[in-house]
């Protein structure tokens, strides 16, 4: 085990950014979980949509170009399932959910390999991104510390919305109890939607930012897609702060396992997911009491 103190901060800035990247895909889920009760497990597809419309338009237009337009591509897609499926499928109960989501994952999959293949795609740095800067004694990317800002800034924006405005509290009462906001006036079906694109929206940026780190490949919705759920698990459903938790000690968890006991890295994570469950079913900061 190494004491140099500059170990110990390049491995807490690469758990940090591990934990805002998820932070982005875990937030959206579990809000739409808590509040619309539905279980989409096309979540991570819907990032792997974002990280191939960023890769496309970045080819055309530069990195920035894609990381605005993969969000608003990906909340399209959203109306579509919305309109097509989702409000048909939220009465239906988790188990049609989870059948119906889970062959989404396969057909969305399907849908990247026609429009760009098997080949994986990549996408440059930007510039003002570009290079490393030093910080607390190392030599650090640029890129990942923007993935980090960008994180806490979401979460900052959010926090501030949920808190602060009219929407946040409307969307605060359907979690607690959708059924008495709906007594109360609140256009509860509309609300749903809303979440649920913008839910999509952050999807679509996670698999934007996440693009120039990974190779943007059909199956990375996959990948992704278990970190996300335990995320959601060990944090609680339909809250801010369990999404950030979550995001938080998975990250550590899973980048300092790796490198202090890579032969339990991969147990880890799972042996606190099933710590959680045993103490805390509901997760550690459920939005429902």
């Amino acid at each position: 085990m190494s004491l140099d103190p500059g170990f110990w901060a390049l491995q807490t800035l690469n758990a940090l950014q591990l934990s805002m990247l998820l932070f982005l895909l875990s937030i959206g889920l579990t809000v739409i979980f808590g509040l619309m009760h539905f279980v989409n497990l096309a979540h991570g597809s819907l990032y792997a949509l974002g990280a191939y419309v960023a890769a496309a338009a970045a080819t055309v237009g530069g990195y920035w170009t894609g990381f605005f337009l993969a969000p608003v591509a990906v909340a399209g897609m959203g109306i579509l399932l919305y309109g097509g499926l989702i409000k048909r499928m939220r009465k239906s109960g988790p188990m049609a959910q989870v059948l119906v989501t889970f062959g989404l994952i396969f057909a969305l999959l399907d849908l990247t390999r026609i429009v760009w293949g098997d080949i994986a795609l990549a996408i440059e740095v930007p510039p003002l991104l570009s290079g490393r800067v030093s910080l607390f004694g190392i030599d650090y990317p640029v890129y990942r510390l923007f993935i980090i800002a960008l994180g806490l800034a979401i979460f900052a924006a959010l926090a501030m919305v949920l808190k602060r405005t009219q929407i946040g509290a409307m969307i605060r009462a359907g979690v607690d109890n959708d059924a008495m906001a709906a007594c109360l006036g609140i256009n509860v079906e509309r609300l749903f939607f809303i979440v649920f694109c913008v839910g999509c929206a952050l999807a679509g940026l996670a698999g934007a930012v996440a693009a120039p780190l990974l190779s943007v490949t059909p199956d990375m919705g996959l990948q992704i897609l278990i970190p996300t759920l335990i995320v959601i698990v060990i944090g609680g459903l339909g809250s801010l702060q369990g999404a950030i938790a979550g995001s938080l000690i998975f990250g550590f968890v899973q980048t300092f396992g790796a490198v202090l006991a890579p032969q339990l890295a991969s147990v880890l994570i799972y042996a606190l997911l099933a710590a959680v469950l045993v103490i805390r079913p509901m997760g550690l900061f459920p939005a429902k009491g």
